[in-house]
């Protein structure tokens, strides 16, 4: 099982496995309220070959609710225990842009902070992080919370992005060396031709030798494109993350784990 240093190291793709806890997601909302149900996914997950568990509690899809940070904490807590219990080897990731919550699961045994907002949502959040050296997902993100999905790029997506990225990386450096991943944030206030753009130019927004993730999993640039909806979206999805690792990501998001080790290991064969 992979450590969170082979994560920044390995050559070989890093499959990050989605673990919502929340009644609202797009496209899995309410499987995993459960803690039975929690902790069947994920070592189904684990089993098919994932080697992160992203957990999620908090639904950024349009038109969700904000909870507060304490039912957010509500909602990871008990999962995080119950994973950390079960798998005490792997690679945890929480999907949080509050530094409380950030701060609440790092000491609580999680060892990524996934940050939809890139630091911006959360003045505390890049000093924290900073200080800290934990493991950081920055991704890209405009506006606020609440009007995120609203202002979309139309133009100069790679640029903006990539400014963006250099920008946040510069005020974490201040704190020292840091291991950080970069997502361009696909599906996140950018117009379709955007998002596609962003998966098919993935070197021109690197950052120095910084890994990409790419998260498309099951999102509307695939079920808009192909007029079906978020569950009839697996098909899309592998075809998009093919081509993610054909352009240089490093890391695949995904909801479906079995799916994506098949790309990879077909892939792997190809080369």
């Amino acid at each position: 099982m992979l450590s969170t240093t082979d994560i920044f190291s390995r050559k070989e793709p890093v499959i990050m496995g989605i673990l919502n806890v929340t009644p609202d997601s797009f496209y899995d909302g309410g499987r995993h309220k459960d803690l039975n149900d929690v902790l069947k996914h994920c070592e189904t997950m684990i089993e098919e070959g994932a080697d992160v568990i992203d957990i999620g509690a908090f639904s950024t899809r349009p038109g969700s609710v904000v909870i507060t940070p304490e039912e957010e904490l509500n909602r990871i807590i008990p999962a995080l225990d119950i994973i950390r219990t079960n798998f005490p080897e792997v690679v945890i990731s929480i999907d949080t842009y509050r530094q409380y919550v950030a701060e609440a699961v790092y000491n609580a045994g999680a060892d990524i902070i996934n940050d939809i907002s890139g630091g911006i949502f959360d003045e505390n959040m890049l000093k924290f992080i900073g200080t800290k050296h934990i493991p950081y997902i920055l991704m890209h993100i405009t506006g606020k919370i609440n009007n995120m999905h609203k202002e979309l790029i139309s133009d100069n997506v790679c640029f903006k992005v990539k400014t963006f990225f250099e920008k946040q990386i510069e005020e974490l450096l201040q704190y020292g060396e840091q291991q950080i991943i970069l997502d361009p944030g696909i599906g996140f206030n950018k117009t379709m031709e955007c998002n596609f753009e962003l998966l098919n130019h993935i070197e021109d927004y690197r950052v120095g030798n910084y890994p990409i993730l790419i998260g498309i999993s099951h999102k509307s640039l695939i079920y808009k494109t192909l007029g079906t909806t978020p569950q009839e979206a697996t098909n899309g999805t592998t075809v998009l993350n093919t081509i993610a690792l054909l352009h240089g990501a490093d890391i695949l998001r995904v909801h479906k784990v079995k799916e994506t080790i098949e790309v990879v290991k077909l892939l792997q064969q190809l080369k």
